[in-house]
Protein backbone atom coordinates (compact mmCIF):
# COMPACT_ATOMS: atom_id res chain seq x y z
CA UNK A 1 0.00 0.00 0.00
CA UNK A 2 1.32 3.42 -0.96
CA UNK A 3 1.85 5.41 2.30
CA UNK A 4 1.73 8.76 0.49
CA UNK A 5 -1.66 10.47 0.26
CA UNK A 6 -0.52 12.42 -2.77
CA UNK A 7 1.51 11.52 -5.84
CA UNK A 8 2.86 15.09 -5.85
CA UNK A 9 4.17 14.62 -2.32
CA UNK A 10 5.69 11.26 -3.21
CA UNK A 11 7.48 12.77 -6.22
CA UNK A 12 8.84 15.63 -4.11
CA UNK A 13 10.11 13.21 -1.47
CA UNK A 14 11.77 11.04 -4.12
CA UNK A 15 13.63 14.02 -5.54
CA UNK A 16 14.72 15.37 -2.14
CA UNK A 17 15.91 11.89 -1.12
CA UNK A 18 18.42 12.00 -3.98
CA UNK A 19 20.40 14.65 -2.09
CA UNK A 20 23.48 13.33 -0.22
CA UNK A 21 22.79 12.46 3.40
CA UNK A 22 19.03 12.79 2.97
CA UNK A 23 16.94 9.67 3.61
CA UNK A 24 13.27 9.33 2.78
CA UNK A 25 12.15 10.26 6.32
CA UNK A 26 14.16 13.48 6.24
CA UNK A 27 13.01 14.14 2.69
CA UNK A 28 9.39 13.79 3.83
CA UNK A 29 9.98 16.21 6.69
CA UNK A 30 11.52 18.73 4.29
CA UNK A 31 8.68 18.36 1.79
CA UNK A 32 6.06 18.88 4.50
CA UNK A 33 7.99 21.91 5.75
CA UNK A 34 7.94 23.43 2.26
CA UNK A 35 4.17 22.88 2.12
CA UNK A 36 3.77 25.09 5.20
CA UNK A 37 5.70 28.00 3.65
CA UNK A 38 4.26 30.82 1.58
CA UNK A 39 4.17 30.06 -2.13
CA UNK A 40 6.50 33.02 -2.77
CA UNK A 41 9.14 31.59 -0.43
CA UNK A 42 9.02 28.16 -2.06
CA UNK A 43 9.19 29.74 -5.52
CA UNK A 44 12.25 31.77 -4.42
CA UNK A 45 13.87 28.57 -3.14
CA UNK A 46 13.21 26.75 -6.39
CA UNK A 47 14.42 29.64 -8.54
CA UNK A 48 17.64 29.94 -6.51
CA UNK A 49 18.47 26.26 -7.06
CA UNK A 50 17.67 26.41 -10.78
CA UNK A 51 19.67 29.63 -11.19
CA UNK A 52 22.60 28.05 -9.34
CA UNK A 53 22.61 25.03 -11.64
CA UNK A 54 22.16 26.96 -14.89
CA UNK A 55 24.29 30.04 -14.33
CA UNK A 56 27.19 29.00 -12.07
CA UNK A 57 30.64 29.52 -13.59
CA UNK A 58 33.90 27.76 -12.75
CA UNK A 59 36.95 30.00 -12.44
CA UNK A 60 39.20 29.71 -15.48
CA UNK A 61 42.32 29.64 -13.28
CA UNK A 62 41.49 27.61 -10.17
CA UNK A 63 38.17 25.86 -11.00
CA UNK A 64 36.46 27.28 -7.93
CA UNK A 65 32.81 28.24 -8.37
CA UNK A 66 32.31 31.84 -9.36
CA UNK A 67 29.81 34.40 -10.62
CA UNK A 68 32.26 35.52 -13.32
CA UNK A 69 35.05 34.14 -15.49
CA UNK A 70 37.56 34.60 -12.67
CA UNK A 71 36.67 34.04 -9.02
CA UNK A 72 37.04 36.71 -6.33
CA UNK A 73 40.12 34.99 -4.86
CA UNK A 74 42.04 34.73 -8.14
CA UNK A 75 41.16 38.32 -9.11
CA UNK A 76 42.15 39.78 -5.74
CA UNK A 77 45.30 41.91 -5.66
CA UNK A 78 45.66 41.18 -1.95
CA UNK A 79 46.40 37.48 -2.50
CA UNK A 80 49.83 35.96 -3.05
CA UNK A 81 49.43 34.49 -6.55
CA UNK A 82 52.81 32.74 -6.35
CA UNK A 83 51.51 30.24 -3.77
CA UNK A 84 48.87 27.73 -4.86
CA UNK A 85 47.03 25.45 -2.47
CA UNK A 86 45.77 22.27 -4.15
CA UNK A 87 42.49 20.95 -2.74
CA UNK A 88 40.05 18.18 -3.61
CA UNK A 89 36.87 20.22 -3.90
CA UNK A 90 35.16 23.57 -3.43
CA UNK A 91 34.16 22.73 0.16
CA UNK A 92 37.86 22.52 1.04
CA UNK A 93 38.43 26.04 -0.31
CA UNK A 94 35.67 27.28 1.95
CA UNK A 95 37.09 25.39 4.94
CA UNK A 96 40.58 26.86 4.50
CA UNK A 97 39.21 30.35 3.87
CA UNK A 98 37.36 30.14 7.19
CA UNK A 99 40.71 29.78 8.99
CA UNK A 100 41.94 33.18 7.69
CA UNK A 101 45.44 31.67 7.74
CA UNK A 102 46.09 31.38 4.01
CA UNK A 103 46.69 34.34 1.71
CA UNK A 104 47.60 32.53 -1.50
CA UNK A 105 45.32 31.16 -4.22
CA UNK A 106 43.85 27.73 -4.90
CA UNK A 107 43.62 24.94 -7.44
CA UNK A 108 40.54 22.71 -7.20
CA UNK A 109 41.17 19.21 -8.57
CA UNK A 110 37.51 18.22 -8.64
CA UNK A 111 38.23 14.95 -6.85
CA UNK A 112 41.12 12.62 -6.02
CA UNK A 113 42.58 9.59 -7.77
CA UNK A 114 40.50 6.56 -6.87
CA UNK A 115 40.82 3.48 -9.12
CA UNK A 116 38.03 1.75 -7.17
CA UNK A 117 35.66 4.53 -8.25
CA UNK A 118 37.06 4.71 -11.77
CA UNK A 119 38.65 8.12 -11.20
CA UNK A 120 42.08 8.51 -12.78
CA UNK A 121 44.35 11.53 -13.26
CA UNK A 122 42.71 12.41 -16.58
CA UNK A 123 39.35 12.96 -14.84
CA UNK A 124 40.87 15.63 -12.57
CA UNK A 125 42.21 19.15 -13.13
CA UNK A 126 45.82 18.01 -12.76
CA UNK A 127 47.00 18.96 -16.24
CA UNK A 128 45.82 22.53 -15.67
CA UNK A 129 47.89 22.60 -12.47
CA UNK A 130 50.97 21.43 -14.36
CA UNK A 131 50.38 24.19 -16.89
CA UNK A 132 50.14 26.78 -14.13
CA UNK A 133 53.45 25.59 -12.68
CA UNK A 134 55.13 25.49 -16.10
CA UNK A 135 54.35 29.19 -16.55
CA UNK A 136 57.15 29.92 -14.08
CA UNK A 137 55.12 32.38 -11.99
CA UNK A 138 54.65 30.11 -8.97
CA UNK A 139 57.03 29.66 -6.04
CA UNK A 140 55.17 26.99 -4.04
CA UNK A 141 52.46 24.36 -4.43
CA UNK A 142 50.80 23.23 -1.20
CA UNK A 143 49.17 19.80 -1.32
CA UNK A 144 46.13 20.01 0.98
CA UNK A 145 44.36 16.78 0.11
CA UNK A 146 42.58 14.32 2.45
CA UNK A 147 44.82 12.20 4.66
CA UNK A 148 43.53 9.01 3.06
CA UNK A 149 45.09 6.40 0.79
CA UNK A 150 43.46 8.08 -2.20
CA UNK A 151 44.68 11.49 -1.04
CA UNK A 152 48.22 10.22 -0.56
CA UNK A 153 48.13 8.58 -4.00
CA UNK A 154 47.06 11.85 -5.57
CA UNK A 155 49.73 13.77 -3.65
CA UNK A 156 52.42 11.42 -4.92
CA UNK A 157 51.18 11.58 -8.51
CA UNK A 158 51.17 15.39 -8.48
CA UNK A 159 54.61 15.47 -6.84
CA UNK A 160 56.02 13.26 -9.59
CA UNK A 161 54.46 15.46 -12.27
CA UNK A 162 55.94 18.62 -10.75
CA UNK A 163 59.37 17.21 -9.91
CA UNK A 164 60.93 18.52 -13.13
CA UNK A 165 60.06 22.11 -12.23
CA UNK A 166 62.03 24.38 -9.93
CA UNK A 167 59.27 24.84 -7.38
CA UNK A 168 58.71 24.06 -3.70
CA UNK A 169 56.11 21.34 -3.17
CA UNK A 170 54.85 21.13 0.40
CA UNK A 171 52.08 19.34 2.26
CA UNK A 172 49.93 20.37 5.19
CA UNK A 173 51.18 19.29 8.63
CA UNK A 174 49.78 16.08 10.05
CA UNK A 175 47.80 17.80 12.78
CA UNK A 176 44.86 16.36 10.88
CA UNK A 177 44.10 12.76 11.78
CA UNK A 178 44.62 10.04 9.21
CA UNK A 179 41.46 9.54 7.20
CA UNK A 180 39.99 12.97 7.99
CA UNK A 181 38.36 15.23 5.40
CA UNK A 182 39.42 18.89 5.49
CA UNK A 183 35.87 20.22 5.56
CA UNK A 184 35.19 18.45 8.88
CA UNK A 185 38.41 19.62 10.56
CA UNK A 186 38.12 22.42 13.09
CA UNK A 187 39.41 25.80 11.92
CA UNK A 188 42.27 26.07 14.44
CA UNK A 189 43.73 22.66 13.55
CA UNK A 190 43.33 23.27 9.83
CA UNK A 191 44.86 26.74 10.07
CA UNK A 192 47.88 25.42 11.96
CA UNK A 193 48.28 22.61 9.44
CA UNK A 194 48.53 25.19 6.65
CA UNK A 195 50.97 27.41 8.57
CA UNK A 196 53.15 24.47 9.67
CA UNK A 197 53.32 22.83 6.25
CA UNK A 198 56.44 20.86 5.41
CA UNK A 199 58.27 19.90 2.20
CA UNK A 200 56.54 16.94 0.60
CA UNK A 201 59.86 15.10 0.24
CA UNK A 202 60.12 14.96 4.05
CA UNK A 203 56.93 12.95 4.15
CA UNK A 204 58.24 10.51 1.54
CA UNK A 205 61.50 10.05 3.45
CA UNK A 206 59.62 9.30 6.69
CA UNK A 207 57.75 6.37 5.17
Amino acid sequence: MNPYPSKLLENAVSELAKLPGIGRKTALRLALHLLKQDVSEVEAFGKAVIKLRNEIIYCRDCHNISDSEMCAICSSTKRDHAIVCVVENIRDVMAIENTSQFSGVYHVLGGIISPMDGIGPDELNIEDLVNRVSSGTLSEVILALPTTIEGDTTNFYIFKRLKEFDIRVSTIARGISIGDELEYTDEITLGRSILNRTPYENQLNSK
